[in-house]
């Protein structure tokens, strides 16, 4: 068991620095169904290493993505019922608080909205995290989130800092913010997973106060060590201690 983190000897002695967000609101720990776990063991390794961090509790948000990914929600309560039961067999010491999904906006997302069984995330399932294109604008963002939020739902837009087509200044994330968007940045741009434009966005995100989340965003074994030297990051370490998030406010 664990493997991985027997091979990984790097920052054995890590900070618990993400223990004051308590819950994780934002990974792919289902395994086999999008890019995120393999294996029931990835996944075991994955939560060891959040558990060291700080982390004691989490939601995992699958893709809901066309064509690449397309789960059902029935599928993926289903299997993230089954891996509840596995990690509790395991010994598992990590309390998942539910199963949400990270939806793309994307060809077939109108079909979403006209026939919605989205998988939501937060106290009485409050929270629809959604994410954009990594590579291109898609027109009519904007009238698509406020046709959501006048439906009732409470938004959370994954990862603002990613995408290449937004600066740290943007007019259009600045309009986000006024329609009352909730922004949810991955503690691994932080330290500069992502690239450098990424995490210098992160930062500036964080300092204009545009973000109220933060996430993980773990996939695998490899954002599991990249989280490890995120944790022993004396910059990200300096964050933590002089921000707040809403993680275990709303998120509990």
């Amino acid at each position: 068991m664990f493997e991985f983190l027997k091979r990984n000897k790097k920052n054995k002695n890590v900070e618990p620095i993400f223990e004051s967000l308590g819950v994780d609101m934002h990974c792919h720990l289902v395994p086999q169904v999008d890019d995120g776990s393999r294996s029931l063991q990835e996944t075991m390794d994955c939560i060891e290493v959040m558990k060291r961090v700080g982390y004691n509790k989490m939601y995992i948000t699958p893709h809901f993505q066309h064509p690449r990914f397309p789960n059902t929600e029935e599928d993926i309560t289903n299997r993230y019922n089954r891996l509840r039961s596995e990690l509790k067999d395991n010994g598992v010491d990590m309390e998942l608080m539910g199963i949400g999904g990270e939806y793309r906006i994307d060809d077939s997302f109108a079909d979403r909205v006209a026939n919605p069984k989205f998988l939501q995330i937060g106290r009485k399932n409050k929270y629809l995290l959604l994410e954009l294109s990594l590579h291109q604008v898609r027109m009519g963002i904007e009238e698509t989130l406020f046709d959501l939020m006048m439906k009732g739902y409470e938004v959370i837009l994954a990862h603002p800092e990613r995408y290449p087509y937004y600066s740290a200044t943007s007019r259009k994330l600045h309009d986000m913010k006024e329609q009352g968007v909730y922004f949810q940045c991955n503690v691994l741009s932080l330290s500069g997973f992502y690239g450098e434009a990424a995490q210098n966005k992160a930062f500036a995100f964080i300092e204009n106060g545009w973000v109220e989340f933060l996430g993980t965003d773990m996939h695998n074994t490899m954002y599991a060590g990249a989280l490890l030297d995120c944790a022993a990051n004396k910059k990200v370490q300096k964050l933590m201690q002089n921000h707040t998030f809403l993680n275990s406010k709303e998120l509990l």
